[in-house]
């Protein structure tokens, strides 16, 4: 039954508003994952990061694709958190677990071995808009442990203008997405940072915006 209303929610609401209410122009579509498990990393400026990347996806997929977000901003208590848990299969990240020895990736594994798609932002939390923010290593991590699975960088416009940090109430401005190739197998922590990150900066200049205001 959630799968269905899930599908129900992409179809009639969430890609009328991503595709015809705001706009949406994406570059590079048949870079992105096809099927699991893969990972798809993304700058971080607005809510509407998370229902733009899966409404990239055909809606039969959508089962099979899973944001990671903050365990604590998306307490199931609370309405947000259970639309987030069982409307979006958004998977609880602890980002205090590292600090106190445990491991905060440990609800992603189980989807990866069953080839899911998970869709991580590194940043961590929503950053300003169009600034890239110092990615976390955690992912470096994660790639490591599993290097058979692509990882593909994904890099996003205008959110933060659409929805910034703060405010509920989207606005219309025409939004880009550029997807990556895929990032080769991770070496060391700090050089699979380094080469992500220098694949999200090439991203973001394939698009020659102007600074933003």
């Amino acid at each position: 039954m959630m799968a269905f209303l899930r599908v129900c929610f992409f179809a009639l609401v969430v890609r009328p508003v991503i595709w015809v209410a705001i706009g949406l122009n994406i570059r590079h579509r048949e870079r992105l994952p096809r099927k699991g498990p893969a990972m798809v990393v993304a700058n971080h400026n607005s809510h509407m990061d998370t229902l733009a990347l899966m409404s990239l996806f055909p809606l039969a997929m959508l089962g099979r694709v899973h944001p990671v977000g903050a365990a604590d901003y998306f307490a199931d208590d609370t309405p947000l958190g259970w639309f987030a848990r069982h409307m979006l299969g958004v998977l609880p990240l602890d980002r205090e677990a590292r600090a106190r020895g445990e491991d905060p990736f440990v609800m992603c594994r189980e989807p990866l071995r069953h080839d899911n798609i998970l869709i991580l932002f590194p940043e961590g939390t929503r950053g300003e808009p169009e600034r890239l923010s110092t990615f976390k290593k955690g992912i470096a991590y994660l790639a490591a442990e599993y290097p058979d699975v692509p990882i593909v960088p994904v890099f996003l416009h205008g959110f933060g203008k659409v929805l910034p940090k703060g405010d509920w109430l989207p606005v219309p401005f025409f939004c880009d997405v550029f997807v990556g190739l895929p990032l080769p197998r991770a070496g060391s922590p700090d050089a699979f940072m380094a080469a992500l990150m220098s694949r999200m900066t090439m991203l973001s200049a394939e698009g020659r915006f102007p600074a933003w205001e």
